[in-house]
């Protein structure tokens, strides 16, 4: 008959960021150690709240299953000698394993023929293996931070206060640090705070809401997420969307009730980016707009617990957030007294790497290549964007974005629009350090598209260039994310030029700064996009697309994701494998290709002059259709000649005894081949 794990770990307030990860790891290390040892399970599910991380296993042995192991020894010829007797080697092995030497067999692996014993092991119960393994997994448990606590050894987030370690209704014997485990539980620290015993996982959860305490944080989440909701809806708006906030929050409270509170009028004025960031890093507070996206003169927070009466908890948040309300609205008041331009000056003095000079150096490069850009894609807009980039950095230097450093960018377009610069350079402002996320906005103009380019480019170039590589999951100037950045951009707004030409021009500004060889940053910085694009485009299209796509060339990136797209839709043919199979034959017979012109009057047979022309009409046609990166068409007028490629197949030998008819017919397959070739590398197509 199955039986039931219950683990619970009471401890501390857990940092709400600690626990989904946690609960994560346990389930992981629990699979592992149960697979090790050869314990059968139906179900792992684990559940968390800022005091305890729950874990229940369902469908587990009372005892462990018999088995034979085989444990393998020292080699054949490392274990007998040239007389065929034991050696040290051997007798150690079998002493080892508690056995004579004449058990020992030997057996074939690919290494070769080694000494093996196989012994019958006796499955143990089941509950002193898991009295064996919790401890274990307690003390792996991995968080950011660990602490220890009185003068204890053992490590954990916070402090742990007791354990609840059940197997089929039975305390497992176990513990850590001085804390034994047992059958009892603790309530909510304020509602309810007392212990109470429980017997298995559903009489767990049942006194657990019993107590105040919901266990199940997708249920703490849809709680959340329908009363604030409700109470937006109350207010004549809607909530603002922010799931970060909502996953973060569901791990702070373990009984939530959601309360509104007011917004005073006078703090409106300041951008509403600022209310919205101080009300959410500050506070955890939910915001709320209305139909126009305006935000509404009120907020919404989840306190942990039920007041008995909300009033006095609204006028405490209320207390606390014109407090903080009000440092931003001197911030913003004092900042517009002084012009953005005027700031720019100041950024002389503000390192932005060691290796790589002050944020002033970075600037005067990562201008001039923003101009680059704008002459070659929108010379309407080169000065613009030379003013966008002049002033994009200068809201560092302001007070507000010393406080509320997530608005950087948008302090820098609402003091850019006080001081009367243009909307378009005001808003560039804003868009260049976009995109601030995977999946995030883009620029929405060309000018905060360039300065955004520019600015990530000179970034990841200057930080190759003086040897900050990203390793593993090192990143701390965020170089991957710049990069997808970059190729999100250009591919969003379909700019056509050439990745290597850009990179050129970067490296070209950073000279003086490059510790590594210029032709080794180059190449490094051009593989670290590859790297990333095979990853993006990975997302959208299959895995034999994107890379047969990429390796014919990723320099010209809005071109690449239009030969990837293509590529993809043409997969849905109905004739696409007949039609891969006979791309895959012309490549396979011309490999390295014959780099000599096609010549009819060496034409022996009917079928070679039917292909001939039929290439002939495909490349016209398809030479049209790429040129304006039409590329599924192109791919249909290239497949329009699978027919006579079967038929050259059918009637022609290729490797014909007259060397210079062989010669032709290789030439005119490299030619299809070639053709091919434009669009991708189709031998690395999967059929």
């Amino acid at each position: 008959m199955s039986k039931e794990l219950l683990l619970e770990i009471g401890a501390e307030e857990i940092p709400a960021g600690f626990v989904p990860k946690a609960l994560a790891a346990m389930e992981e290390m629990m699979r592992r150690d149960l697979a090790a040892a050869r314990l059968a399970f139906a179900e792992i599910k684990t559940l968390g709240t800022p005091r305890r991380l729950t874990m229940v296993v369902t469908g587990l042995p009372s005892l462990q299953p018999d088995a034979d192991i085989t444990a393998t020894g020292p080699s054949k010829k490392a274990a007998f000698d040239a007389d065929g007797k034991p050696t040290k080697a051997a007798e150690g092995f079998a002493r080892g394993q508690g056995v004579d030497v004449s058990a020992l067999q030997v057996i074939s692996t690919d290494k070769g023929e080694y000494l093996a014993v196989t012994k019958k092991e006796t499955g143990r119960p089941t509950h002193e293996l898991l009295a064996e393994l919790l401890p274990r997994m307690l003390a792996a448990i991995p968080f950011k931070k660990s602490m220890r606590w009185a003068d204890l050894d053992v490590r954990f987030a916070r402090p742990i206060h007791w354990i609840v370690a059940l197997f089929d209704g039975s305390v497992i014997p176990c513990s850590f640090g001085p804390i034994q485990s047992g059958n009892i539980s603790r309530g909510h620290r304020f509602m309810a705070n007392s212990t109470f015993p429980v017997r298995d996982f559903a009489h767990y959860m049942e006194e657990c809401e019993r107590h105040f305490v919901i266990v199940d944080q997708e249920r703490r989440k849809e709680i959340i997420r329908r009363d604030t909701h409700r109470l937006a809806k109350t207010a004549g708006g809607h909530l603002l969307p922010d799931e970060a906030l909502l996953d973060e929050v569901t791990y702070l409270v373990e009984y939530p009730s959601a309360i509104m509170g007011s917004i005073p009028a006078e703090f409106l004025v300041v951008p509403k980016e600022v209310l919205i960031t101080s009300m959410r890093s500050h506070q955890r507070y939910f915001s709320v707009v209305d139909e126009q996206g305006k935000l509404l003169p009120c907020f919404i927070t989840i306190p942990n617990t039920v007041a008995e009466d909300p009033s006095v908890v609204v006028k405490g948040n209320e207390r606390v957030l014109r407090a903080r309300l009000s440092d931003a609205r001197f911030f913003f008041d004092e900042d517009r007294k002084v012009r953005l331009e005027s700031r720019v000056e100041r950024l002389k003095d503000v390192v932005y790497q060691q290796k790589l000079g002050t944020s002033y150096e970075k600037m005067e490069r990562f201008r001039a290549l923003a101009e680059h850009l704008a002459n070659v894609l929108n010379p309407s807009v080169k000065e613009d964007t030379a003013r966008a980039a002049f002033l994009c950095k200068a809201d560092l230097i302001s007070g507000m974005v010393g406080e509320f450093p997530e608005v950087q960018g948008i302090m820098g377009r609402e003091y850019a629009l006080h001081d009367g610069e243009k909307p378009a350079v005001a808003q560039a402002i804003a868009e260049h350090y976009l995109p601030t996320q995977a999946g995030g906005d883009l620029p929405a103009s060309d000018i905060g598209a360039f300065v955004s380019i520019a600015d990530k480019l000179d970034t990841i170039c200057g930080c190759f260039g003086v040897g900050l590589i990203p390793t593993g999951a090192a990143d701390p100037y965020a170089l991957r994310r710049a990069t997808i950045g970059i190729i999100s951009i250009i591919i969003d707004r379909g700019y056509s030029l050439s990745l290597g030409s850009l990179v050129d021009s970067a490296l070209d500004r950073l000279a003086a700064k490059l510790v590594r060889p210029r032709i080794e940053v180059r190449s490094d910085v051009l593989e670290f996009f590859r790297g990333r694009l095979v990853n993006l485009l990975g997302n959208q299209s299959p895995a034999d697309v994107v890379e047969a796509a990429v390796s014919v060339g990723f320099d010209d990136l809005a071109d690449l994701a239009a030969r990837s797209r293509a590529l993809t839709a043409f997969r849905l043919r109905d004739d696409y494998q007949a039609l891969t199979v006979a791309f895959k034959r012309v490549c396979n017979i011309v490999k390295d290709g014959v780099d000599l012109a096609v010549d009819p009057a060496l034409f022996r047979d009917e079928a070679e002059h039917t292909l001939y022309k039929a290439f002939q009409e495909a490349t016209m046609k398809a030479e049209t259709e790429t040129a304006r990166r039409a590329y599924l068409e192109a791919l249909g007028e290239i497949a329009a000649i699978k027919w006579a490629i079967d038929g050259f197949f059918d009637a022609v030998m290729v490797m014909a005894d007259d060397q210079a008819v062989r010669t032709n017919r290789l030439a005119l397959l490299t030619s299809i081949n070639r053709l091919f070739g434009r669009i991708a590398d189709f031998s690395r197509l999967s059929a």
